[in-house]
């Protein structure tokens, strides 16, 4: 069976999507890879892919990310070119997501080393409607 997969690079990784990209092909086998700006799509049998991700995910177990892909490269559902142009469906949540990676490195790499993960810092509570007016009033007074 075919599979598609998202081999994501963190934005804190030193692995690069094209150093992702120059392994899968060193590696000679029969699959597709299409760069792109989060990483790399690879698509072909099940367990070819599977393989390789093992091997590119020893680059940097914290930094990089697996995530499946309904679509091959290039499929017609999803081509930007047969589109329009624009941004293709999904992008938009891949951007959300890279920009937790970084956390999600440094949480598994504490795990890794036996510490404890750090609590994440508390959000601060958004400004009251009282305190907004009053600032209001104070910049137009």
């Amino acid at each position: 069976m075919r599979i598609t997969k998202y081999i994501i690079t963190s934005p804190e990784s030193n692995i690069l999507p094209s150093d992702v990209a120059m392994k899968i092909y060193g590696s000679g086998k029969d699959v597709r890879v299409k760069e792109t700006c989060f990483g790399v799509m690879v698509d072909g049998e099940e367990d070819v892919v599977d393989s390789l991700i093992k091997e590119v995910r020893a680059m940097d177990p914290h930094g990089i990310f697996i995530k499946s892909r309904g679509f091959p490269p290039g499929d017609p559902r999803r081509c930007r070119s047969r589109r329009g142009g624009g941004p293709r469906p999904g992008y938009f949540m891949m951007e959300c997501e890279s920009k937790a990676m970084p956390l999600v490195s440094r949480a598994l790499a504490c795990e890794e080393r036996g510490e404890s993960v750090p609590e994440a810092a508390p959000q601060k509570a958004p400004i009251s409607t009282e305190k907004l007016i009053e600032f209001i009033k104070d910049e137009f007074s």
